[in-house]
């Protein structure tokens, strides 16, 4: 408890402690920040550097400064601590006077083995929030040593759901426009839900003063480049749109394997950076009259000053907003990595990384393994109980 200046007592913020490596910030990542954030007030996030994850668990794909500005931009972070330890201490909750810690449901250990949260457990310092299922960083280097296209190929499991089977009246508060959108993406690595989607979104509706900026791309891999340039874009305006293409329209454009995530994970990386209000999920390559006026009046349209690729038809997928006199380029950011140097960082150090992801296996089976024998014990306990 605290006094503010009028002598009333005011209840102190709940501080809520996450620590992680973070590498190659996905939405799963961002899920989890989501959930702690929930439990508390601010929330700061510890972030290892990358000769802590070397010595317990392998080499980082991203370097320890990428990866300390990509947690910063997600929206649900307040604080950004560097070079957190990789064994969370209760001392080091104290220091940034923490209420207590949050992990996902999954086991974290040392090199040795040892529980990185065994002591804030010990102490009642831990809490735990679920983990989100069907991505990791070592399932997404996976793709890249594999480099195939069944990420993005038409093809469903049976009982997977698509948000293709969202109604225009779902997809209304993301930026359909109250219009049927085809999102089909192939394969998911998880089960896309409204749930989801909707606890990623701000809700916010622009004022009608506020200028609404319109940026395009396929944000694959998304990264500290694409963290600055949206911050850029948002800087013109008020109020950021962000169109993201569907995996045909990237597959069809860039060809190879592209897009390495398909469009629910990259829509939802878009949606979890600070800078950006509103997402529109499988915008067309070509920016439309629907894209300008259905659902929000753009004030402006913005693109990198690199060059781009023509639309299938060989237009310029920005002909209609620079015939309008809203388009503006955007200095591209000097950003350390793009989605293609990620790529090539794995394909250059392919041995390295085929080495870590064999260890993460035989650690995960290790694990798992572990937790499998701890259950049965206590439903051995429980059952000589009854």
């Amino acid at each position: 408890m605290t006094t503010n200046a009028n002598g009333a007592t005011a209840k102190r913020p709940v501080r809520v402690w996450v620590d992680g490596c973070f590498d190659m910030m996905h939405y799963g990542h961002a899920n989890a920040l989501r959930q702690a954030k929930a439990m508390g007030d601010v929330l700061v996030v510890g972030v290892h550097s990358d000769a802590e994850i070397a010595k317990n668990k392998g080499p980082t794909v991203m370097k320890e400064q990428e990866r300390y500005a990509a947690v910063a931009a997600c929206k649900w972070a307040d604080e950004v601590v560097p070079d957190a330890p990789y064994n969370t201490t209760v001392e080091i909750l104290q220091k940034y006077n923490i209420d207590f810690c949050v992990h996902g449901d999954d086991i974290t250990t040392m090199a040795d083995g040892t529980d990185c949260y065994q002591a804030v457990k010990d102490a009642g310092l831990y809490r735990e929030c679920k983990r989100t299922q069907g991505v990791s960083t070592t399932e997404l280097v996976g793709r890249m040593l594999l480099m195939t296209r069944d990420h993005h190929k038409r093809r469903m499991s049976a009982g997977a759901s698509s948000l293709s089977s969202f109604n225009s009246e779902d997809l209304g508060s993301f930026g359909a426009g109250g219009r049927s959108v085809s999102l089909r993406t192939g394969i998911s690595h998880f089960l896309p839900t409204s749930k989801r989607i909707v606890q990623f979104s701000e809700g916010r509706e622009p004022k009608d003063t506020d200028r609404v900026v319109y940026v395009d791309g396929t944000f694959d891999l998304f990264h500290v480049g694409h963290v600055e340039f949206l911050k850029r874009a948002k800087a013109l305006g008020d109020f950021l749109v962000v169109g993201v293409h569907d995996d045909q329209t990237v597959n069809a454009i860039k060809g190879s394997n592209y897009p390495l995530m398909n469009l629910h994970e990259r829509a939802l990386s878009v949606l979890a950076c600070r800078y950006v209000d509103e997402v529109i999920i499988g915008a067309p390559y070509s920016v439309t009259e629907d894209v300008l006026n259905k659902e929000y009046k753009m004030t402006i349209v913005a693109h990198g000053n690199t060059p781009t690729e023509p639309d299938l038809d060989g237009c310029d997928p920005y002909e209609l907003p620079k015939q309008r006199g809203i388009y503006v380029e955007i200095e591209n950011p000097n950003a350390t990595i793009t989605t293609q140097g990620i790529i090539d960082r794995i394909i250059e150090n392919r041995v390295v990384f085929e080495e870590r992801q064999r260890r993460k296996n035989a650690k995960a089976a290790v694990e798992a393994q572990k937790e499998a024998e701890e259950k049965m014990m206590k439903l051995s306990v429980g059952g000589e109980s009854a």
